[in-house]
């Protein structure tokens, strides 16, 4: 059998030609007939033959490598003759389009014949990863023969084309995004070469572009105008990715024209006095405040200094408010605190709807309404607290309500609004003992009292603050509402029991110890007549327990006693107190001071508030010698037979007394077994912990009520390391242990 010649490369490269000069003459658009099967089964079979016949050459692979050099040379000749010619006199647009051309021209014929030579790539490339592929060696070629020499000129009449575009003209779209895309698949697989030849010089083409444009219309535009100019240029752009660009070059694009257009011009556009970003809160221009925020919205950090000026815009409102009513204050003209929390949250209304509104709820514009408010609600406006304000306004709505019949909506939407400032008061506690202590008056004085206001808000603290927050007053209201259904049980045994019956009605209310406020407890020496209801309320709560011990609070009593004047007997409404005084009056007609402060057993100043109440103040049931308007040592009084009223029933309340220092005296003392509690608490779980994080821990645990102040942790700390709660580690003082 005869044995087949074996063809040399430069045989087998001249089979190739033949089909290499078909290839070219298609490309052209020469009626040239399209290759048929027989003819590309020869031109593979011709490459296959080249690669698989072995040489006496040393190295077998130098057909594969000569081969392969002819494949590359062969398109650095076609572009060298056939491609570069068609550019070298074209511009404009013309350019573009023939660039186009004579690309997908390379690349046909690199499809084709990456084809034909298919088993070289298998064969040979396969094992050499270092060389480009078939596929890649037109793309290189083009690259670096035609865009490199071209580039400039290519690359600035796309710009040019753009800049146009920005003009107002119209251009062809298509065009210039298949020309990027070119710039794109040159990178064959990574995008440096549209960075480096095409996008740079954008994106600075661009922020010079719109640097000319914001000059300009910061001249002559007001703020408002020119943000819509430039959220009409950044939509644009945006547009522009879509349209032509590579979606890669839209986040650098974008900071270019936010750059050039907002953050340049930031001070000025915003500080602008007559359509700055103020003028514009100021005006409640909603529409132009969201347009802004959208637009710094997208630059890092860019809402800061908003917030910063909302923040400081808010505080200016407020300003001439704690002004007025430190004045109202002094000259006692109006209702300080119906006032300024009525105001204050008419002004939390209003911004919530701008933050709300305008910015999205943004945390950087609810962290400058919360730093504003909690600035405001927590001064102290002529020498009252924040937070002892708004209890004090909550006092006066159970009262408006009653007056004025508020509905039941208008007072739920009070409260919630109450809620919400209460959330910036840092003192909370205080809040919760001044409004615990006006409950409690509420709850035991006022008969007409109605509870359900209190139990909303109650309600509504307990969601917000959690159930410790509540838990006293809650229990407050449960004895109040005990103590009706026991008094009715009083009323039965007494009936069964009518010699223990009093010959007064008795109303006796039982409060649980910790759950009130603590109140002065006093050995009043009071008339046989009320000792024999307590001897009888005592009896009767003995067939219900005995294991309590009551102790008696006088001040908070009260009693209806008759006083008979020569003109007609007026029913006196009076405290424990008051009603012990005058009852002193049925077995002498004259005592001095020193007599009823031995007779009462009184402290000097309860007797001195209880008698200015009955001979000094609107109701003179005692006559006072000297008739002076003050209480002394030296006073002697007498019954006042001529006293008369129009009224049959009278109310004579004793005057009042601030507590409010007393209060801030108890909440501080009570703050500090808190904070011991809050210390042992930590340290039991936790048993061994350094310093600092003991007292982070410790604020976190505590500021839900209070705002702790650091310097009182660290006494708290050493007072518990004292008493051997905590000690030091020997090594290092900074950590503590607990002492179980």
């Amino acid at each position: 059998m005869e044995s087949q010649k074996m063809l040399s490369v430069e045989e087998g490269w001249a089979l190739m030609e033949i089909g290499i000069t078909k290839l070219k003459k298609i490309l052209k658009g020469f009626p040239e007939p399209a290759f048929t099967s027989e003819e590309y089964v020869s031109f593979y079979t011709t490459v296959y033959d080249l690669c698989c016949h072995k040489h006496l050459s040393a190295d077998r692979f130098s057909d594969h490598s000569q081969l392969y050099d002819n494949y590359r040379k062969l398109f650095e000749q076609y572009i060298q003759s056939d491609v570069l010619p068609c550019l070298e006199d074209k511009g404009d647009e013309f350019l573009l389009r023939e660039l186009v051309k004579q690309w997908e021209n390379v690349n046909d014929m690199g499809h084709w014949l990456s084809r034909f030579f298919d088993y070289l790539q298998r064969s040979y490339l396969s094992k050499r990863p270092n060389h480009p592929s078939l596929k890649k060696v037109p793309v290189i070629a083009f690259c670096n023969m035609v865009q490199k020499e071209t580039n400039r000129k290519i690359r600035d009449t796309v710009i040019a084309l753009i800049d146009r575009e920005r003009k107002g003209e119209t251009i062809d779209r298509a065009l210039v995004k298949r020309i990027l895309e070119i710039f794109v698949l040159m990178g064959m697989g990574d995008m440096d070469f549209y960075v480096e030849y095409f996008e740079a010089q954008m994106i600075s083409d661009t922020g010079f572009y719109y640097s000319r444009k914001a000059c300009s219309w910061i001249l002559r535009d007001s703020c408002p105008d020119y943000m819509v100019k430039a959220e009409e240029g950044l939509n644009k752009e945006k547009e522009r990715v879509v349209n032509y660009l590579h979606y890669s070059s839209e986040p650098k694009l974008i900071e270019k024209v936010l750059n050039e257009l907002l953050v340049v011009h930031r001070k000025q556009l915003l500080g602008n006095e007559q359509s700055g970003y103020r003028a514009l809160i100021r005006e409640e221009k909603f529409d132009d405040l969201s347009r802004i925020f959208r637009l710094y919205g997208e630059i890092p950090k860019g809402l800061e200094p908003m917030g910063n000026i909302l923040k400081q815009y808010i505080v200016d409102q407020w300003r001439p408010l704690v002004q007025q009513t430190e004045e109202d204050a002094r000259n006692k003209t109006a209702n300080m605190e119906e006032n300024f929390v009525g105001k204050i949250m008419e002004l939390h209304d209003k911004f919530m709807g701008y933050v709300s509104t305008c910015f999205g709820d943004h945390l950087v514009f609810q962290k400058a309404l919360r730093e504003a408010f909690e600035e405001v609600c927590n001064k102290v406006i002529a020498g009252v607290p924040g937070a002892v304000i708004l209890a004090t306004f909550c006092e006066n709505l159970v009262k408006k309500r009653e007056s004025e019949k508020l509905s039941d909506e208008a007072v739920e939407e009070i409260l919630d609004k109450v809620i919400q400032l209460l959330v910036y008061i840092s003192d909370k506690d205080l809040f919760a003992e001044f409004y615990r202590k006006k409950l409690a008056r509420r709850l035991l004085f006022d008969k007409s009292y109605n509870q359900d206001y209190d139990k909303s808000l109650l309600s509504k603290l307990k969601q917000q603050f959690g159930w410790n927050f509540t838990t006293k007053m809650e229990g407050m209201i449960t004895d109040v509402t005990l103590a009706r259904e026991n008094q009715s049980r009083l009323e039965d045994w007494l009936s069964s029991n009518s010699d223990e019956k009093p010959e007064f009605d008795l109303s006796v209310t039982v409060l649980t110890t910790g759950l009130w406020p603590s109140y002065k407890s006093s050995d009043l020496n009071l008339p046989s007549e009320m000792i024999k209801g307590i001897e009888a309320f005592k009896k009767f709560y003995e067939t219900k327990t005995k294991m309590r011990k009551l102790t008696w609070i006088y001040s908070l009593g009260n009693c209806h006693i008759n006083g008979k004047f020569e003109q007609k007997t007026i029913e006196l409404v009076v405290s424990t107190y008051q009603a012990a005084c005058l009852l002193l009056f049925n077995d002498a007609d004259r005592l001095s001071f020193s007599d009823i402060m031995t007779e009462l057993n009184l402290s000097q100043n309860d007797l001195v508030r209880v008698l200015h109440s009955l001979s000094c103040s609107k109701y003179k049931i005692l006559d006072k010698e000297p008739n002076t308007k003050t209480i002394s040592q030296t006073d002697s009084f007498l019954f006042n037979t001529k006293f008369t009223d129009r009224m049959r029933r009278i109310s004579i309340p004793l005057p009042p007394v601030d507590e409010r220092k007393k209060t801030t005296e108890d909440i501080f003392l009570d703050r500090k077994h808190n904070i011991d509690s809050a210390l042992v608490r930590i340290m039991k779980s936790r048993k061994v912990l350094s310093y600092q994080h003991l007292i982070s821990e410790c604020v976190e645990m505590l500021s839900p009520s209070f705002k702790p102040d650091i310097k009182a942790i660290k006494k708290r700390i050493e007072d518990l390391v004292s008493r051997e709660f905590l000690e030091r580690d020997l090594e290092n003082p900074t950590i503590f242990k607990y002492l179980p």
